[in-house]
């Protein structure tokens, strides 16, 4: 299997549990690649939805992607502090200069002061029934939310104030790099 290489850039897919895409993030700069972790960061990227709109992030964000967790993280940060928005979604697999991943719906916001929401439960009901999702992955789904809370309320892994200070210094880092190369 490959992997990503550091400084690299590369897209980000998400999927339905049907195999249709459902958004596409044009330019995501690896800042982490082995065949576990992807760590990647982003800002005022283009982010092209299912039905063909199209839209652009507006503040940076660092990435977290894992291949053993049903889940991955969007650090974003902003002016009053990170926001995390974590996709409820299956591992990632990296083909062919992609990331890619399926979405189920469900997501958490996590707040500067690491209050939590967990968001999307009626759209995860609706399209458990219309794509047929096994009980089983619900039963998975629902211990991934539950580990990412324990992470949040430990302050673990993306969640920690050294991962969010390493990684936008790694990824200014490789701005700098690239902006030299021009």
């Amino acid at each position: 299997m490959s992997v990503p290489t550091e400084g690299e850039s590369i897209q980000i897919h998400s999927y339905k549990h049907d195999g249709n895409i459902h958004r596409v993030w044009q330019e995501t700069m690896v800042l982490k690649g082995t065949k576990n972790i992807v760590i990647g960061a982003n800002e005022r990227t283009l982010v092209t939805e299912s039905d063909g709109r199209t839209w652009i992030t507006r503040e940076p964000s660092i990435c977290y992607f894992h291949a053993e967790h049903w889940f991955n993280i969007i650090c974003m940060l902003r002016e009053d502090g990170v926001y995390y928005y974590c996709n409820i979604s299956s591992p990632f697999i990296y083909d062919n200069q992609s990331l890619k991943y399926i979405d189920y719906d469900l997501d958490v916001k996590v707040f500067p002061d690491m209050s939590y929401a967990i968001l999307d439960e009626d759209e995860f009901q609706e399209h458990k029934r219309q794509m047929n999702y096994p009980d089983v992955l619900e039963a998975i789904l629902y211990r991934n939310i539950e580990k990412l809370i324990s992470w949040v309320k430990q302050r673990k892994g993306p969640f920690a104030q050294d991962f969010i200070d390493v990684w936008t210094s790694r990824y200014a880092f490789h701005k700098q790099l690239k902006m030299n190369e021009e």
